[in-house]
């Protein structure tokens, strides 16, 4: 698993694994989670992430990335 914070575009990007990137989706507005052949969520993208995280600590924004993603899987 590798996390990218990229302070010029104000985003947050987490592979999960190295596997191949087939399809990607908008699940909200500026959270993209991106597939792999086995419909496997293999990588997230979160835009705009200080406004997202702004007066939140660490934990707390893992705690709200957890929850969406859960929430993303079982819409699929």
């Amino acid at each position: 698993m590798k996390l990218n914070v990229d302070k010029s575009a104000d985003a947050l990007y987490l592979r999960l694994d190295d596997s191949s990137v087939v399809e990607s989706e908008e699940v909200s507005p500026g959270v993209v989670l991106d597939y792999n052949e086995s419909d496997e969520v293999v990588g997230v993208e979160i835009l705009n992430l200080s406004k997202r995280s702004a007066g939140q600590n660490l934990f707390t924004f893992r705690l709200r990335l957890r929850q969406r993603l859960r929430t993303s899987l079982c819409r699929r």
